[in-house]
């Protein structure tokens, strides 16, 4: 079903009355020289001003122009706009009012303007408790409209079989001139109407609680049903009345009701009679579900017919075959068989029994009463961790609580999903919506729940849209920040385990909210929690980490790993060990992109180990140019036999136990990123190369393969084993440092092919020769005569 914003409304009853309006466009006139000339083509339901002189020389049929703007000159016409000249046109210009089609209009209004028909039921209690709320009001001055002592609620009763539903309230009720003004005129709203009266009376502020607007709710009784009765009994009269109108048509019904049995003390009765594909809703079950769901706190007491039932216990007629058995034993007593029954029965049940503790003082609702209200509320067994109930007033006033549960949504609430149907919008205590996108809360925050209510938010005719308005910005400003109040509430409670289990649940909700909002990131960056390196088994936060930095430490370090034993065990964390530097450890895929969106916290810039010219504040220019030039000559080499693998070959100041690493550009992925990226279900292979940052070999001099190298370098720095050494020291690098190999079977072979290197001469050959010792003994007098002429050798020597 389609939805028409008003505008489009607008559009289609000015195309629905371009009929009447074309009867009229060739009313003639006399012209004067300041008089305006109206012509519409046949066929072109969009007309045309033009201007004839006094002399007569303009002619319509020949010499139309288009209307110009107002920079370019009028040739040949002249206007004049005096008070005047208005004043003599009256008498020969005609006023027409506007004409709407009503069957059209109805047809807008019943499929084009709400969304989903099970608000039918919504708009018609809103008009019931209007209604009430009215006859309330009036009875303060008008003590008489009361003499009927009948209690103000209202009551829906069922017909499944038949498909009706009717609903009366006893309330103000409707005259007959009422109800052709109110029903028989469409988009005329008497509650509009009432408060105006107020208004003008100087009693606006004595009641808020009226919720009519537009004048259309009653007309989505025919969202379902194909014929309506209104039976109302006005306590300002005598007689009650009864209007019936039917969907598809423009003519309606009044009559006066002459059934005793139908006669009503006060208020009114509607009687759906349903279409046959909407019968569903005449279920007792349906009917509360929506009574529920839509007006749980409607300030009346809203009774449904439902069917009931009791146990009680009923005699079993006997077996025969038993009965022979026990009279065989005529001594015995005789007991009576019964069985439980559930005995069925209708009877009116109360369906709004929650209150509406909003509208109560934060000062009288205790801790219970708030759990209570969310468990019920929001269909929840665990009680939040917090609460927060507060009331806007000013510029927007508003009444909200609201509630950070205890643990995530399963299903479809998911972290990217932003309609979770958490909010529950209440305009006057009727419920509105909860679907919203990002509205009132932003994505991060979908698993805030609570429940808003205002009395003037921008709603369409439908009252299912929130329009997008400056009032609405600066509710959702307001609701944000008392949602960070309470996460921070969690957070500096005594009770740690509150804020770990809020963590758990909704950590990666606050990380989001570092990459998608820029202006909460000082909200945001205190609640953000991280292992590290000094802190592998609990999470500390941001502040704690400054608390412990060393005083000449400027900047924050991190390291991002796919886990904690991972980044502990990296090379790029010697260094930082060895001077006692914390660490980071950002484990989660979101995290790295996190800390990248906020940049700097407390004015200490975030720092990547992983990437190049990293300062660790402890520089020594003449030592490094010393051993630049000792070991220049390595890195040259080095460099041309990895050729493009990587940008350049330095000397590393972050490794102390590892021969060398891969170190990322400084712009461009790191090696966790690029890990990441190539995981992606939907990824751009095409932008890996082009995100993928230039890589640094970094070699330690002070490591013994570094300075063997460097003298293979030096004396023969054309050996095949050299150069086979930088090919395994390099891949050795790349897996160490968190990259991917590109040919994992190759990087396989080089190591095999170096431990049958390193372990031939060792158990290979002496093995072997043991072994063939065992296998064959005769050859013990041979190996004999071999040691007896080796001391004759010697003694030769000698």
């Amino acid at each position: 079903m389609h939805r028409l914003s008003k505008r489009s409304v607008n559009t289609l009853l000015r195309s629905s009355t371009s009929t009447s309006a074309a009867r009229y466009r060739h009313v003639a006139a006399p012209l004067s020289s300041s008089h305006l000339f109206y012509h519409s083509a046949d066929g072109d339901s969009k007309g045309r001003w033009y201007s004839a002189l006094a002399s007569g020389g303009c002619n319509v049929t020949e010499s139309i122009k288009p209307f110009k703007s107002r920079n370019e000159p009028f040739l040949g016409c002249r206007f004049v706009s005096t008070a005047a000249a208005s004043d003599a046109s009256d008498s020969s210009s005609e006023k027409f009012e506007y004409q709407a089609e009503v069957s059209r209009l109805m047809d807008l209004i019943v499929n084009s303007l709400y969304s989903n028909k099970e608000v039918f039921l919504r708009e018609l209690i809103s008009n019931a408790s209007d209604a009430l709320d009215k006859l309330r009001f009036l009875g303060v001055t008008e003590p008489e409209l009361l003499k009927d002592a009948v209690d103000l609620d209202i009551r829906i009763q069922t017909d499944k079989d038949n498909g009706i539903i009717t609903i009366t309230d006893s309330g103000i009720g409707m005259t007959r001139q009422e109800l052709v003004d109110c029903l028989g005129t469409i988009a005329q709203s008497g509650t509009a109407k009432f408060l105006k009266a107020l208004k003008d009376s100087k009693d606006a502020g004595a009641d808020s609680n009226l919720i009519g607007q537009f004048g259309v709710g009653f007309y989505s009784a025919f969202l379902v049903s194909e014929r309506v009765e209104v039976s109302t009994k006005s306590p300002k009269s005598d007689k009650q009345y009864v209007w019936v109108g039917e969907a598809n048509s423009s003519t309606y019904t009044i009559r006066e009701e002459t059934d005793p049995a139908k006669k009503l003390p006060r208020g009114t009765r509607l009687t759906l009679y349903l279409k046959r594909d909407d019968k569903g809703f005449a279920h007792p079950e349906r009917i509360e579900k929506l009574v529920k769901n839509y007006s749980q706190f409607v300030s009346f007491p809203i009774y449904t017919w439902q069917e009931k039932g009791y146990t009680k216990e009923v005699e079993v007629d006997e077996d025969p075959t038993e009965a022979k058995k026990e009279g065989e034993d005529e001594t015995a007593e005789k007991k009576k068989k019964t069985k439980k029954v559930v005995e069925k029965y209708w009877d009116w049940e109360l369906t709004n029994e929650t209150q509406p503790i909003w509208l109560r003082s934060p000062k009288e609702v205790g801790k219970e009463e708030y759990n209570e209200f969310y468990k019920k509320t929001f269909n929840e067994y665990l009680e939040p961790l917090a609460s927060s109930h507060f009331t806007t007033e000013g510029e927007v006033e508003f009444r909200s609580v609201l509630f950070v549960p205890a643990v995530s949504g399963m299903g479809k609430d998911d972290i990217v999903n932003p309609k979770t149907k958490n909010i529950r919008l209440y305009v006057k205590r009727v419920f509105i919506s909860d679907d919203f996108d990002g509205e009132l809360f932003p994505r991060y925050l979908s698993f805030i729940k609570g429940v808003v209510d205002s009395n003037d938010l921008p709603l369409n005719v439908s009252r299912e849209i929130l329009q997008e308005s400056r009032i609405v910005r600066i509710m959702r400003k307001r609701l944000v920040r008392k949602a960070f109040e309470m996460i921070q509430g969690i957070a500096l409670s005594e009770n740690r385990d509150d804020y770990e289990k809020f963590w758990e649940n909704f950590g990666k909700h606050l990380k989001l909210g570092c990459i998608e909002d820029r202006e909460n990131h000082k909200r945001l960056a205190p609640l953000l929690r991280f292992f590290s390196s000094q802190s592998e088994n609990e999470m500390i936060s941001l502040d704690e980490y400054v608390e412990n930095m060393k005083p000449d430490q400027k900047d924050i370090y991190y390291i991002a790993s796919d886990s904690v034993t991972s980044a502990k065990n990296t090379p790029f964390l010697e260094k930082l060990l060895e001077k006692d530097l914390e660490v980071l450890f950002l484990v989660d895929p979101i995290d790295e992109i996190a800390i990248q969106n906020l940049k700097a916290f407390k004015e200490k810039n975030f720092i990547d180990i992983s990437k190049e010219d990293l300062d660790l504040g402890d520089k020594n220019e003449d030592k490094e140019k010393e051993i630049k030039q000792e070991f220049g000559q390595t890195c040259d080499w080095i460099k041309k036999r990895l050729g493009d693998k990587v940008a350049s070959v330095q000397i590393s100041n972050r490794l102390s136990s590892s021969p060398c690493v891969l170190v990322s550009g400084k712009f461009g992925w790191s090696a966790n990123m690029e890990r990441l990226m190539k995981a992606q279900t939907v990824g751009d292979t095409s932008s890996l190369e082009f995100m993928r940052s230039r890589r640094v070999f970094e070699i330690n001099p002070e490591h013994p393969i570094i300075r063997t190298l460097t003298e293979a370098c030096r004396s023969t720095p054309d050996d095949d084993e050299a150069l086979r050494a930088i090919d395994l020291l390099y891949d050795a690098a790349l897996v160490s440092s968190g990259f991917t190999p590109e040919n994992p079977a190759q990087l396989g072979g080089k190591i095999y092919e170096m431990m049958n290197f390193a372990l031939a001469g060792k158990w290979g050959t002496g093995g072997g020769h043991q072994q063939q010792l065992n296998q064959q003994p005769h050859v013990i007098p041979e190996t004999v005569e071999a040691e007896i002429v080796e001391p004759a050798e010697a003694g030769g020597q000698k």
